[in-house]
C-alpha cells in the first residue's frame, strides 16, 4: 500500500485561501491519500459488514466561491453515492483527523434508525469508547465525547434522529493534528481499522 501517512502540509491546505488555490493543493497533497485510503478499507469494510462497499472521495464539485473547509473518503454499500446510506468516513479538518460512522440528512430512513438506537442505549451507552465522540452536524469539526455525555443527552440525540427532517448523528474518534502527524502511516492505518470495528454494531443497527 502507498499510503505514507499525512503531514503538516496536509492540514495547512485549510488555511489556503480561495476555492481554486486550495482545490488545487487539496487535489495535490491531500486526495490521493484519501484514494489510497479507499481503496485500503473500502475491502476491509466489505468483508467486517458483509455488504459490497464503495469507496467515495470528496470532490467538492458544486463549490463555486466558499473553499472546502475538510475533505474526507466515504464508504457505502452502493457505487454511486453514500449520502442516503449509513456510511463510513475518513476525513480531515484544519484541526484533526475523523473517522466517521455516520447517518446524515438524506437518508430516508433515520426514523427508524433513531428508534433502533433508542432501544439499544443501554448496549451503545456500554460498548463506545469513552474517548469516542458523537456529533448531530456533519458541516461542524467539534463533537461531544462519549465519557461527557449522560444517557439522557444520548437518548435526546437518538430521539432528535426520529423527529427532526434534518437531524444527523455521527460516532467515531477525532486525531488531533499533531498526534495524527506524528503517527507512522502503518500505526494510522491500525488505529483506522480499530475504529471502524468499534464502530460496525451501529453500521448492523442501521
Amino acid at each position: 500500500m502507498s499510503f505514507t501517512g499525512f503531514s503538516t502540509e496536509d492540514f495547512a491546505v485549510f488555511t489556503i485561501n480561495g476555492l481554486d488555490e486550495r482545490m488545487e493543493k487539496l487535489k495535490q497533497h491531500v486526495r490521493p491519500k484519501l484514494e489510497d485510503l479507499g481503496s485500503h478499507f473500502a475491502p476491509t469494510l466489505s468483508s467486517l459488514t458483509g455488504d459490497e462497499m464503495f469507496a467515495h472521495v470528496a470532490k467538492h464539485a458544486r463549490r463555486t466561491k466558499n473553499p472546502p473547509a475538510d475533505t474526507w473518503v466515504a464508504f457505502a454499500a452502493n457505487p454511486r453515492g453514500y449520502k442516503m446510506l449509513p456510511h463510513f468516513q475518513i476525513g480531515l479538518w484544519e484541526t484533526h483527523l475523523f473517522i466517521w460512522f455516520a447517518l446524515i440528512y438524506e437518508a430516508p430512513d433515520k426514523e427508524a434508525y433513531g428508534e433502533k438506537l433508542s432501544g439499544n442505549i443501554d448496549v451503545i451507552s456500554k460498548s463506545i469508547p469513552g474517548d469516542f465522540v458523537w456529533s448531530t452536524d456533519h458541516t461542524k469539526p467539534d463533537a461531544i465525547r462519549h465519557k461527557d455525555l449522560s444517557k439522557d443527552e444520548l437518548f435526546s440525540m437518538f430521539e432528535r434522529l426520529q423527529t427532526v427532517k434534518k437531524a444527523e448523528i455521527l460516532c467515531g474518534l477525532h486525531i488531533p493534528r499533531d498526534e495524527t502527524i506524528a503517527l507512522e502511516p502503518s500505526e494510522l492505518i491500525n488505529k483506522i481499522d480499530t475504529v471502524f470495528r468499534k464502530l460496525l454494531p451501529l453500521y448492523k443497527m442501521a
